[in-house]
């Protein structure tokens, strides 16, 4: 596939210096991005930057360093990042709660990812144990660094910037599961629901686990009926990213379920390329259309062999697709698509039985 040319300094006598260094530093892959990286650190130097500024990015560049080479082993694992309040006792229901949830999904198979400190962060750890599990711990003035089941791991990475360390809590997996928190795990719920309501991060399970009788999160969504979306700032489709929940079993079905048909999209120029593990027939296909076609600036639905920029990068070329100009606006529409995806898998299974 075409790359457009990378970004120059604008002194030809620079640029061959960073090519150069690119040749001396072995680099072959993706070496346009590493050029602009180095085009950026160039810039920097002749810029107006203060020491901070410099310090700031030197800082974050080298912990996303560090967190990408850590996660990089890890690529083709299914991983869930577990949020919630770092004041969660050991001898508290949601400590017990957590513990079982990870502990779940390592059971199927999928790693847990959490920030590594104490609390909900270490019932997490510790029941997915060390071998499934991957700490991204901040450094904190009152806490003395990353929990017993994760500490001296290889895969504990060490932050000291929030915004970072939530980068590689949310890029780096699959799922998400939210437990009662303060302020951080608030802030990190809202976080993932813009990316997700915005498009800014691909389509993903999000739960909301509580204990039972827990009245957390219904409190938390009673504000956001009450005084969020009765004024009109959100949509209530967005109800569809979340799942509220004081079951472990449920939570996991769906968190894993989400994968059950669905396996992952790209967007290709102004389409949306939606890749599956059983294609609809044409009568579902039908259906399909006729509930989502709502979702699509022009057209429909419809199914297509890979294109062009997905064969170029070898891009699950054995999987089946499905096609739309979707309008990057209706989000929580588009999860329900991919609701009604899964539930054609889940349909065969029923039949088969």
């Amino acid at each position: 596939m075409s790359r457009r040319a990378p970004r120059r300094t604008g002194t030809p006598a620079l640029d061959l210096l960073i090519e150069q260094i690119l040749d001396a530093s072995g680099a072959t892959a993706n070496r346009d991005q590493l050029f602009e990286i180095l085009v950026t650190a160039t810039r920097l130097a002749g810029g107006d930057a203060d020491r901070l500024d410099l310090k700031i990015t030197n800082a974050a560049l080298k912990e996303m360093a560090a967190a990408f080479q850590v996660f990089a082993p890890y690529k083709d694992a299914r991983k869930a990042t577990m949020f919630g309040s770092a004041r969660t006792l050991p001898n508290d229901p949601l400590y017990a709660q957590a513990r079982e949830m990870a502990a779940a999904l390592a059971r199927r198979g999928w790693m847990v990812v959490t920030g590594a400190g104490p609390g909900i962060m270490a019932a997490g750890m510790e029941g997915a144990g060390r071998d499934m599990a991957f700490g991204v711990n901040i450094r904190l003035p009152f806490e003395q660094g990353a929990n017993a089941f994760i500490a001296q791991d290889p895969k504990l990475v060490e932050m000291k910037y929030f915004f970072t360390r939530k980068l590689m809590l949310m890029k780096e997996s699959d799922g998400f599961v939210v437990l009662p928190g303060g302020f951080g795990t608030l802030d990190e719920a809202f976080e993932l629901l813009t990316l997700l309501q915005t498009g800014k991060a691909e389509p993903a399970p999000l739960v909301l686990l509580d204990v039972p009788d827990g009245t957390y999160w219904q409190g938390w969504e009673r504000f956001l009926s009450e005084e969020v979306a009765a004024r009109g700032l959100v949509s209530s489709d967005d109800w569809s990213l979340w799942r509220i929940t004081d079951d472990v079993n449920e939570a996991v079905e769906e968190v894993i379920g989400f994968y059950g048909n669905y396996v992952s999209s790209r967007w290709v120029g102004d389409v949306l390329v939606i890749r599956l593990r059983r294609a609809p027939s044409p009568q579902e296909l039908e259906v399909l259309n006729a509930e989502f076609s709502p979702l699509c600036r022009t057209g429909g639905i419809e199914p297509t062999d890979a294109l062009a920029a997905e064969v170029a990068e070898g891009d699950q070329l054995d999987l089946p697709r499905l096609a739309l100009r979707f309008d990057r606006i209706q989000y929580g529409r588009l999860r329900e698509l991919i609701n009604a995806l899964n539930r054609l898998k889940t349909d065969d299974r029923r039949d088969d039985a």
